[in-house]
């Protein structure tokens, strides 16, 4: 893995050390550092993880569990299947359960953005599209209008908020469009209330 790579890479080094090519020393002593072999250890860990992540066997588990609730429904009847049919017919294993599962499978979990249009003048300023997801908390952001053009802008973004770790929203940002409404016009305060 990594860490032989790494230690092969080392042996290297320590020749060239001893002919002092320029640079060499501070790289031996760079790849020798035990916090790149933490970190190299690490990215090993993650890696057999990755390879070995569960896969779910289907990614409709609600639909699966539908036809196996109709084909109880022919079964001989036993207390077994009884409580298989009243669970898999809950609304709390249903909708829950299933749900999650389904959409953690198809890793449908982001938020889609529309398409953007073919037809963009070429004079066009550049335009980002940001999605940022908050669950119940702040933005970590101020507004402004700004004095010249009127837009409203990014006034700051505040050190460790949600737009700082999102490392998507600058100060200085023109907000066209908050949640698919246009902010031309608007009052920040009015903007701060989609948000």
């Amino acid at each position: 893995g990594v860490s032989h790579v790494l230690t092969l890479a080392l042996q290297e080094l320590s020749l060239l050390c001893k002919r002092d090519v320029n640079g060499v020393g501070m790289l031996y002593d760079l790849l020798r550092s035990r916090w790149l072999q933490a970190l190299l250890k690490i990215y090993e860990c993650l890696q057999h993880y990755l390879g070995k992540r569960p896969a779910p066997v289907t990614p409709q588990a609600r639909a699966l569990s539908r036809e196996v609730v109709e084909l109880l429904r022919d079964a001989p009847q036993s207390g077994e299947i009884k409580e298989l049919r009243r669970i898999l017919r809950s609304p709390h294993f249903k909708a829950a359960l299933l749900s999650a599962h389904d959409t953690v499978a198809q890793k449908d979990f982001e938020p889609t953005l529309p398409p953007l249009p073919d037809n963009l003048p070429e004079n066009e300023e550049a335009m980002r599209i940001i999605c940022l997801v908050k669950n119940n908390q702040p933005l970590g952001a101020t507004i402004k209008r700004h004095e010249i053009t009127g837009d409203i802008t990014v006034a700051r973004v505040i050190h460790g908020g949600l737009a700082d770790r999102s490392g998507l929203l600058y100060a200085g940002d023109k907000l066209v469009e908050v949640n698919g409404v246009p902010v031309e016009g608007l009052e920040p305060e009015q903007v701060i209330n989609i948000l």
